[in-house]
């Protein structure tokens, strides 16, 4: 039977899912997932800046498909690729990148290719962004958006920019690569997420950006989710030459993609940040401006729909942080504990304590809403101070923080009547599942996981 390949490239991995028609519809066949340890360094925005090494995401995608087998990838028909959205990777076009042979055949290596600057980025504080030009979209402008981080370049280190004429998302590149394209192409959906986009007319603000000196060259031609980019102009790991590409897609929407069948549901994820999501009824239009301060953002999703994200910034991360400091307190007491014994301690900790008077209000990393809201730690008892109570309280403070970005009676009102849980940090913390369980009056459907890479398969 024909494949679909799916792929996903996300902050910390790359997914390969191949995916194949069954009697009872679609089937993941194969996955394999690579992390990219791709952080490096930002050496023009210094700590505030949050950059990926391009060379090594596509080393992992390459060990992805080596690891795939072979028989199956020879029968690849369409290839799907998602990505983390908002960041910007730049490249020469002509010279992207160099094809070389490897064990399984072709495969590609980015050469003229600039560091890929994440969404995570955190270079453009509020004050830059305000001194920047409106944009004329329903979407806020936030640091980490890849128009803004044009600006910044254009304002910090003009000369960079030089050096380059086509400019993406990292799955824009990639699929660029694999058509050789000469001008990158870019769904809608990663078009919104980069700012200065009218999702409505489907068109960047030429003018507005032209006017203030932005590089207008750089940006892709759009098209829409779904649609097909070209094809591939060689073998690639044994998939054939001419095998269709789809437009690279938006990894949050293929998650939902992955899992969402009813409208009644909404979708709960929680990995590295966290995400609510429900459907917005049929021909549903977001408003021609944003509303700076809500923290419900209108994502584009598939056939002209739209889907409402309450998109938290603070998730796994938070507890990461609470794991690396207990981890470096311990430390500095002269002991060695590692971080995977603390992260499984603290949850058997936690389920020992169904209750604790302590609040957590978890958001050290700000919200793009009120970038300038930190954390904080309120009702504290003497009787409350063990890890147990405190990582009860971190969890529910999770979960309360994005309940409070979308609201349970909101959601009542859409019509939502079952969550699907999601997410790698859902998956393994039985405290935090708990505590969705407490914060919201659904049923709550777990292990129906959404899957990125397998989402940007089915699409196809």
């Amino acid at each position: 039977p024909a494949c679909v390949l799916g792929i996903d490239l996300g902050t910390t991995s790359v997914k390969a899912a191949l995916v194949t028609g069954t009697e009872r519809g679609l089937a993941l066949a194969q996955s394999c997932s690579r992390e990219t340890q791709a952080h490096t360094d930002s050496l023009e925005a210094g700590p505030q800046g949050m950059e990926q090494n391009v060379q090594r995401i596509v080393r992992a995608l390459n060990e992805c498909l080596a690891a795939l087998p072979q028989q199956q990838l020879q029968r690849v028909t369409h290839i799907g690729i998602s990505g983390q959205m908002h960041g910007v990777v730049f490249w020469k076009s002509e010279k992207g990148c160099k094809w070389t042979e490897c064990g399984t055949g072709p495969a590609f290596e980015p050469q003229d290719v600039s560091h890929l600057v994440t969404w995570q980025d955190g270079r453009c504080s509020p004050t830059f962004l305000s001194s920047l030009p409106l944009p004329q979209s329903h979407v806020s402008l936030a640091t980490g958006f890849g128009c803004a981080t044009v600006y910044w370049y254009l304002k910090k280190s003009p000369d960079f920019l030089k050096a380059y004429d086509a400019a993406g998302t990292i799955q824009d590149y990639v699929v660029a690569m694999l058509c050789d394209l000469k001008k990158p192409l870019m769904s809608v959906q990663n078009a919104t997420s980069w700012g200065y986009f009218n999702s409505r007319s489907k068109s960047w603000n030429t003018d507005i950006l032209k006017k203030s000196g932005f590089p207008v060259h750089l940006l892709p031609e759009v098209g829409d989710p779904g649609s097909i980019a070209g094809r591939t102009t060689r073998a690639w790991h044994g998939i054939p030459k001419g095998v269709k590409v789809g437009i690279a897609l938006g990894d949050f929407q293929c998650s939902v993609y992955s899992c969402l069948t009813e409208r009644t549901d909404a979708v709960l994820n929680i990995s590295t940040s966290a995400q609510l999501t429900i459907s917005m009824p049929l021909g549903f239009q977001p408003a021609d401006t944003p509303d700076p301060s809500s923290a419900v953002t209108y994502f584009p999703y598939f056939s002209g729909d739209y889907l409402a994200v309450a998109a938290s910034l603070n998730g796994g991360n938070v507890l990461a942080a609470f794991v690396g400091m207990v981890g470096q307190w311990t430390e500095e007491l002269g002991l060695q504990v590692q971080e995977s014994a603390i992260y499984t301690r603290i949850i058997q900790a936690a389920l020992a304590q169904n209750h604790s008077k302590l609040s957590v209000h978890p958001t050290i990393f700000g919200e793009r809403h009120i970038p300038e809201q930190l954390g904080s730690v309120t009702n504290i008892a003497a009787s409350e101070l063990s890890l147990g109570h405190i990582t009860r309280a971190l969890c529910r403070g999770i979960v309360q923080n994005l309940c409070s970005m979308l609201p349970v009676q909101h959601l009542k009102d859409t019509g939502v009547r079952r969550i699907l849980g999601s997410g790698s940090a859902l998956a393994r913390n039985e405290v935090l599942r708990q505590e969705v369980e407490r914060t919201f009056p659904f049923p709550v459907v777990y292990g129906k996981d959404v899957d990125a890479a397998v989402g940007a398969a089915m699409v196809m």
